[in-house]
C-alpha cells in the first residue's frame, strides 16, 4: 500500500468555505485533538486556496477533497496545484475526486453531465498525462456503485464515499481489495433527544435525497423510495447520520472500521450548516481519537 491514512478525520464545509483565519485556527486546534484528516467539499469557487490554508495551519494533519468536482477544474489544473501544494508543504495532500450531481452541474450548463464513469476516467487519464500527475496513491475516487468502485481499486488509491453505512463500507472494501484506502464520511449529531436530532439530521440530508446517485445507492442496500420520500424515514435518517452522545457515536465510526475502513472522516451536524462546531469536536475527540 502507499499513502497509508488511519484514525478518525473531520469533514467540514465551514473549513472551506468560512473565515480564512477562523479556519486556519479551527485547523490547528483540531490537529492538537488528534484528528487525523481534515476535508473540505468542492461546490464551486477557489478550491486550491483553502487548501493551502488548512496546509500552512497545520503539520502533520493530512487535507483532503472531499471532493474536487471533476467538472470545475482541468486535469492540468488539479495536478500543478498539487504539485505545488505538496512542494510548499509536504506530503499531506489527498485528492478525493468526484463527478457530482447533473443537477448541480446542468445548471451551469445544459446536458452538461452525461457518461460520469467514462468522464472520470478520461479525467484520470488528463491527470496523467500532465509533467507533473497526481500520484495514483495520493487520489481517492468517491466511488458508490461497483463500476466506480472498481476504477477506484484501478486507478487510484481507494474510495472516499459520502452518505453511507457501514454495510457499504464493507462492500467497497471488498470490491478494492486489502491494499487500497477506504475513506467514508459519516455525519453525526451529538443529541440524545430523537426529535431534535433528526431534525437537524432532516435538514442536512434535505439537498441529497433528492439527488439519483444517492437515492440508487441506498436501494442497493434495501432502503426504498417509501424510505426515501417526505424528508427520509427514521429509518433511513438513523442509517445514514448517527444521532446520540459520544459512545453512541463512536461505536458507528467503530463500525465502518470493522467493516474495513481504514479512516472515518466525521461530519458534525448542527442547527448552523456552516459553524466550525468546535465545541462539538472537542467533545467527540476522547471518544473518537484515542
Amino acid at each position: 500500500m502507499g499513502y497509508q491514512l488511519t484514525g478518525t478525520g473531520i469533514w467540514s464545509s465551514a473549513l472551506r468555505y468560512g473565515d480564512a483565519g477562523e479556519a486556519a485556527d479551527a485547523a490547528s486546534e483540531m490537529e492538537s485533538l488528534g484528528y487525523t484528516a481534515l476535508w473540505i467539499p468542492d461546490v464551486g469557487g477557489d478550491l486550491f486556496g483553502p487548501l493551502g490554508n488548512l496546509l500552512r495551519a497545520t503539520t502533520t494533519t493530512t487535507i483532503a477533497t472531499g471532493i474536487l468536482n471533476l467538472w470545475m477544474h482541468e486535469p492540468s489544473d488539479a495536478a500543478a496545484n498539487y504539485d505545488r501544494l505538496t512542494t510548499d508543504h509536504g506530503d499531506r495532500l489527498i485528492i478525493g475526486i468526484g463527478v457530482s450531481h447533473g443537477m448541480l452541474i446542468n445548471m451551469q450548463e445544459e446536458g452538461k453531465y452525461r457518461r460520469p464513469l467514462e468522464r472520470m476516467s478520461q479525467y484520470l487519464d488528463g491527470i496523467d498525462a500532465t509533467s507533473t500527475p497526481i500520484p495514483v496513491d495520493r487520489r481517492v475516487l468517491a466511488a458508490l456503485g461497483p463500476k466506480m468502485l472498481e476504477l477506484a481499486r484501478d486507478r487510484a488509491g481507494g474510495t472516499h464515499p459520502y452518505l453511507v453505512t457501514p454495510e457499504h463500507t464493507a462492500v467497497a472494501r471488498a470490491a478494492v481489495g486489502a491494499d487500497r484506502l477506504v475513506l467514508p464520511e459519516q455525519g453525526v449529531v451529538l443529541e440524545t433527544d430523537p426529535d431534535t436530532a433528526r431534525t437537524i439530521a432532516r435538514s442536512a440530508l434535505s439537498v441529497y435525497l433528492g439527488l439519483p446517485n444517492y437515492a440508487n445507492n441506498w436501494k442497493r442496500f434495501g432502503f426504498t423510495d417509501d424510505d426515501i420520500a417526505n424528508g427520509g424515514s427514521d429509518r433511513l435518517v438513523d442509517a445514514l447520520v448517527v444521532w446520540g452522545d459520544e459512545d453512541t457515536i463512536a461505536r458507528r465510526v467503530q463500525e465502518h472500521h470493522d467493516a474495513g475502513a481504514d479512516h472515518v472522516c466525521v461530519q458534525v451536524l448542527t442547527s448552523d450548516p456552516m459553524g466550525f462546531a468546535l465545541d462539538e469536536y472537542r467533545r467527540l475527540a476522547p471518544a473518537l481519537t484515542a
